[in-house]
């Protein structure tokens, strides 16, 4: 094994030859002049090794080293050999943005303070930048609106949270080049001078463009695909396994650079002709952006029929389905713009028309196998989606300032589809070959609690039960409040209303209870109950009762508290209890809330008390001296493929135990309905099948 030179220079020479002069000698063998047989051979090489480990230890024990600190110090070699890999602003995080303070400035004085007028140059840069940045943005919008792109995504995998991560900061090459852009403006003043539009330029440039910055992006793609470059470079843009807008920004400052000449052929040989204008370079480089968000899209926008009436056009414009298929077989399909140099080059993928013309056709939707239908919130939450801002939908959702601009219009969002909307998909993942889709009624959570409402949200939830009854979904289940039992019985409306129904309606109540259940620590002995009443409540009171555990059950209604007790065996009806004030538990420090808690109601739990939770939305945490759980959720297995999307307030890769049991109920073949009351027998039956399917409480 070869030793780095910082491994070399890491360590001090002086002891060790120190140390090997007192060491003990290392018996070298000498070979032999006759020709050994084999067996002797065998014995010699497997001496050989012997000698070679024993003699790699001695050294590395005579260097102060261990043999994985020297093959960090190689792997550090190995970065260091490939500059420009990576940028130096990588350990900013979001300070990053400061690198724009100076243009900010440099605008901000220009305008104020010049006697000759005002340097609009670093205005437009400033505005360039953002504009592409909003380019990027909706077009990774576009292209994670399942509900209007699912039937012609062209990879149909999901974008899980490692690719969301890796293109965290997509964004770094606008920086790069804005940089670029004012060194330009201070080495060239007289771009302050360009006029606002100019024809002709555009001729010169579309000219340039198509002769020169494509055979050049052409043949510097297909140098970043050979060995050293695509290994130290250019595999970070291909080790996404979805494309979308975002991974067109994926990429090294090296790349990047290269991608920057390529845009400056047209600019500069429009200017040296002097024929530039502002509007060109704003056209070219928000059309430029613009291209590769779409080439890189996953969805096919341009339709096959355009093609088959202008055939010429497949040479000139490069589809996301052909670019797409560069990413799957890095052989082919290297052109930027213009497939007519993949002909030239003999790179063309034979396979490339033939599939844009299939997914044109827009018959490949997947049915899934499992649903989770859920609702909106609040106005706020209803941007943590990732159609809206991927990125922020990755995580778990908290109010941020930087929304308060788009509420007006999340607001007016509501009113129309409160108006005219129908149950629409959000988002997907893959556990186990089988397809889980979650979809949302397009009511927000206060609508669920005016009376007039009611109607038209059962309508769209049957609506929604019917629709996958229809495509073959085998399991649907309801989320928080569309299995409101003052609403449809818990889903019982539905079932009753169509009996013959092929999918199976969940309220995954069972699971949420048993999750709750098992929170609860061995000891204890007395809790108290609001929400008592609820389905979920009556549930953990017959089920604590069987444990001997006293469950003070806060409830106004002695007609459904004694309704419930008669359910419980006649030996264990003494452990529940009405009460019908919170002073009543001033002394339990086990509190299950299934009710909303005011912070004067909370005040009445000693110090010390946790509260468990399963009220939508849940309770905050008013006291100090108090702990909050969680509601009630489960992490679903470590081989879910495709979860790019955070469950409301729920970390990465947990969802709410409703949905887990909904996907229990799946998994385990179940064929009954779970809808109305909760059968307290099968609460642990449900919480053994989730633990056994890999599914893990948080």
């Amino acid at each position: 094994m070869g030793f780095s030179p910082s491994a070399l220079w890491a360590f001090s020479t002086t002891n060790a030859s120190k140390s090997l002069s007192t060491s003990t000698p290392i018996p070298i063998r000498c070979s032999c002049l006759s020709t050994p047989s084999p067996k002797e051979r065998k014995e010699e090489e497997e001496e050989k090794k012997k000698e070679a480990l024993q003699l790699s230890s001695s050294l590395v024990s005579h260097l102060g080293f261990s043999l994985f600190s020297l093959q960090e110090a190689e792997e550090m070699d190995a970065d260091a050999a490939a500059p420009l890999s990576s940028w130096p602003w990588d350990n900013l995080g979001s300070f990053k943005y400061l690198l724009y303070g100076p243009m900010v400035a440099k605008a901000i004085h220009a305008r104020a303070w010049e006697s000759h007028g005002p340097d609009l140059w670093w205005v437009h840069i400033l505005l360039i930048c953002a504009l592409r940045g909003l380019v990027h943005t909706l077009w990774c919008s576009y292209g994670n609106m399942l509900f209007l792109t699912r039937n012609r995504r062209i990879v149909k995998d999901g974008v899980d949270f490692e690719q969301i991560d890796k293109e965290w900061d997509w964004d770094n090459f606008i920086i790069l080049q804005a940089v670029i852009g004012a060194m330009a403006y201070c080495s060239f003043p007289s771009m302050g001078e360009l006029p606002v539009w100019n024809a002709r330029g555009f001729v010169v440039a579309a000219v340039l463009h198509m002769v020169v910055s494509e055979a050049l992006f052409y043949l510097a793609h297909r140098l970043f695909h050979t060995g050293y470059l695509f290994k130290n470079y250019h595999s970070l843009h291909h080790s996404t396994a979805v494309p979308q807008s975002f991974t067109a920004g994926l990429g090294t400052p090296l790349e990047h650079l290269v991608t920057c000449a390529v845009m400056g052929v047209p600019l500069l040989g429009a200017g040296m002709a002097g024929q530039a204008s502002v509007a060109l370079v704003y056209a070219y480089v928000l059309g430029f952006d613009f291209l590769r968000c779409m080439q890189h899209s996953n969805v096919e926008v341009l339709p096959d029929g355009l093609f088959r009436a202008l055939p010429f056009l497949r040479y000139l414009i490069c589809t996301p389905t052909y670019h797409t298929l560069h990413h799957k077989e890095m052989d082919t399909n290297f052109c930027l713009f213009m497939p007519l140099y993949d002909v030239l080059g003999n790179t063309l993928n034979p396979k490339s028309w033939e599939m844009h013309r299939k997914i044109c056709s827009a018959r490949n939707e997947e049915v899934p196998d499992f649903v989770f239908l859920a609702h909106v919130v609040d106005v706020m939450s209803s941007m943590h989606v990732p159609f809206v801002f991927r990125t922020f939908g990755s995580t778990p959702f908290s109010n941020k300032l930087f929304l308060l601009p788009l509420w007006p219009a999340a607001f007016l969002i509501m009113l129309l589809m409160w108006a005219s909307s129908k149950t629409f998909l959000i988002s997907f993942y893959n556990l186990r070959g089988c397809l889980h889709q979650m979809w949302a009624v397009p009511r927000f959570g206060f609508q669920y609690f005016l009376p007039f409402a009611r109607d038209g949200i059962n309508e769209q939830i049957e609506l929604a039960i019917l629709r996958a009854d229809k495509m073959g979904v085998k399991v649907l289940s309801l989320a928080a409040l569309n299995k409101n039992e003052s609403l449809n019985g818990g889903g019982t409306l539905f079932v009753n209303k169509h009996p013959d129904l092929r999918v199976r309606v969940v309220h995954g109540n069972t699971l949420t209870a048993a999750v709750i259940l098992n929170e609860i620590p061995k000891g204890v002995n007395e809790v108290f109950l609001t929400g008592a009443t609820s389905k979920l409540g009556r549930a953990i009171a017959l089920y604590l009762c069987r444990k001997r555990i006293r469950v003070l059950m806060m409830t106004l209604s002695s007609e459904r508290f004694q309704r419930i007790q008669k359910e419980a065996p006649a030996e264990f009806q003494q452990y529940l209890v009405q009460v019908t004030k919170y002073q009543a538990a001033k002394n339990c420090k086990t509190w299950i809330v299934g009710k909303w808690l005011s912070p004067r109601e909370q005040r009445w739990a000693p110090p010390g008390t946790h509260f468990y939770q399963f009220v939508v939305p849940p309770i905050f945490g008013f006291r100090r001296d108090c702990t909050y759980g969680k509601l009630a959720a489960m992490r679903l297995p470590k081989d879910v493929n495709g979860l790019g999307l955070c469950e409301y307030t729920l970390e990465r890769g947990v969802v709410h135990a409703c949905h887990a049991g909904g996907v229990v109920h799946f998994l385990e073949g179940w064929t009954h309905h779970e809808v109305g009351a909760i059968d307290v027998d099968r609460i642990d039956v449900v919480w053994e099948a989730a633990l056994r399917h890999g599914l893990t409480p948080v």
